[in-house]
């Protein structure tokens, strides 16, 4: 017992030093701190409050993981809402997505969409298998798919490797396509043998000489590839209309320099625009060009603003019988990676008003259905998307929907390095937590949920399939707490009456 006791003493002894250390280290960093605070003049809180001013910077950091996971409400929170992404992890899961006791969301904001159903649905066995679209049809390479939703533009080096694989690998189950984003083809886009679309941002990583133009040999090359499909040329994205993309100096490794034709450790900044098209008649005669090099159907991405503009566009393809195959709308509140505030916040259309705006300028000059139309812009539920068929959509993309579909959390981290589901960081001790074949799973159960969500609605709606779905199957809530139906808000094209 007297041994004892001495053990125990002398544990407590050590214990008691340890304490006093590290109240004594504790006391030396606060003076330390209080000094350096208090003669800094970067930081008025931290000058006038010497190391309690410290503290605001942690819990404004905190604030964003609180009000996530304790205060904020179901419905409340931006850019996607709990119940939002819930919907998503569980049908990533092959979950059933039913919920008890009614509907959670409020139907009085203004734009909220609702679908006007048939008194004398289909009945089940009725259903129809969602129509073929087919692009580029005069071309010898022409494009058919059945998809109803497609995986939107995210570049290797925006995303990481693993995240890539897993949304390669997931859209060959899904059936779907894949965008490359304007970062080039890495061979992770081809891994999982998929449809892919081959994006050409302002920059032309990728396909670019060393001055910046076009590499006509590399394009072909590339394009030669089998699985790629369609070419997409990106005037605009609607995280950051009229601004090129950027990618952090710490992102650009080895790998990424090669596939994009960079110097490693570089911030790689795309040009605004494109420098060899200046105008309407150049952007024509850039596509024409790489049609005819890819024999394959090419498009555009653009960010709309003003109606004269498309409206120009529209009479110039229609002059000229440009061999223009589809437009790519993006909303000014998209967005996947690093973008400046001024410009995701207040530049470009939402997609709500842009998509009708596009495809009406389209329906007047008579070029539907000859140039589809893929929308694209936070468009991540069923009923999102049926709204978009409804406005006249050909095709629906996706970003931020599959980046939760695997595993994506929203910590708002994407342009740091440091996102805790490796999805967009290249740290490999972050990375290794996604595995790419169990997340591949989750992309085609994410679009086998989307098809049957959208596909329910269509019925509801008393037509086959979301392709037969038109304006005149929903109504928008206007400030009134009124719905009106879309037609009238966004009356067809004489063209189309």
């Amino acid at each position: 017992m007297g041994a004892l006791a001495e053990v125990t003493a002398q544990g407590l002894q050590i214990i008691a030093a340890l304490f006093v250390f590290l109240v004594g280290c504790t006391v030396l960093a606060c003076v330390v701190m209080f000094v350096i605070d208090a003669n800094q003049s970067k930081n008025a809180v931290r000058r006038n409050f010497p190391v309690v001013g410290r503290f605001r910077d942690l819990f404004i950091k905190l604030g964003e993981f609180f009000r996530q996971y304790f205060f904020a409400l179901d419905r409340e929170e931006l850019p996607f809402n709990r119940a939002e992404r819930d919907w998503i992890y569980k049908s990533a899961k092959g979950k059933d997505n039913t919920e008890p006791f009614g509907s959670t969301r409020s139907l009085s904001p203004v734009g909220t969409p609702i679908f006007v159903n048939a008194p004398f649905p289909p009945l089940e066995d009725e259903k129809q298998e969602l129509s073929e679209i087919v692009f580029g049809a005069d071309l010898p390479n022409a494009y058919t798919t059945r998809s109803v939703i497609n995986i939107s533009a995210m570049s290797y080096g925006s995303l990481s490797k693993p995240a890539i694989q897993a949304l390669s690998r997931g859209a060959a189950k899904a059936g779907c396509w894949l965008n490359t984003g304007e970062g080039g083809l890495a061979p992770y886009h081809l891994e999982g043998g998929n449809d892919v679309i081959f994006q050409i941002g302002t920059a032309k990583f990728g396909v670019r000489a060393d001055d910046g133009s076009l590499d006509e040999v590399a394009y072909q090359k590339l394009t030669s590839n089998p699985q790629v499909k369609m070419i997409e040329l990106k005037l605009a994205q609607g995280a950051k209309p009229g601004k090129g993309g950027i990618l952090p100096g710490h992102k650009v490794t080895d790998e990424i320099s090669a596939i994009r034709r960079l110097p490693k450790g570089k911030d790689a900044i795309s040009p605004n625009r494109h420098p060899d098209i200046a105008s309407i008649d150049d952007l024509l005669c850039v596509v024409g060009r790489l049609r005819a090099l890819a024999q394959k159907p090419v498009g555009i991405k653009i960010v709309v603003s003003s109606s004269a503009w498309l409206a120009e566009l529209c009479q110039r393809i229609s002059e000229l019988d440009a061999p223009i195959d589809f437009i790519t709308v993006d909303g000014g509140d998209g967005g996947t990676g690093a973008a400046p505030m001024a410009l995701m916040d207040n530049v470009g259309l939402p997609l709500r008003e842009a998509l009708p705006m596009v495809v009406d300028a389209l329906d007047e000059k008579g070029l539907r259905p000859r140039i589809r139309v893929i929308a694209s812009g936070k468009l991540i539920t069923p009923a999102e998307v049926a709204w978009a068929y409804c406005a006249g959509a050909d095709a629906v993309n996706s970003a931020r929907g599959f980046m939760f579909s695997i595993g994506c959390i929203q910590a708002l981290a994407c342009n740091e390095n440091t996102c805790p589901t490796g999805i967009t960081t290249h740290n490999p001790s972050l990375q290794k937590g996604l595995d790419p074949e169990v997340k591949s799973q989750s992309v085609a159960n994410f679009v086998e949920k989307m098809d049957k969500g959208v596909a329910m609605i269509a019925h509801s709606c008393g037509v086959a399939h979301a392709r037969d779905l038109r304006r005149e199957h929903v109504r928008l809530v206007q400030d009134t707490g009124r719905s009106v139906p879309m037609d009238q808000l966004f009356p067809y094209a004489a063209a189309m009456k």
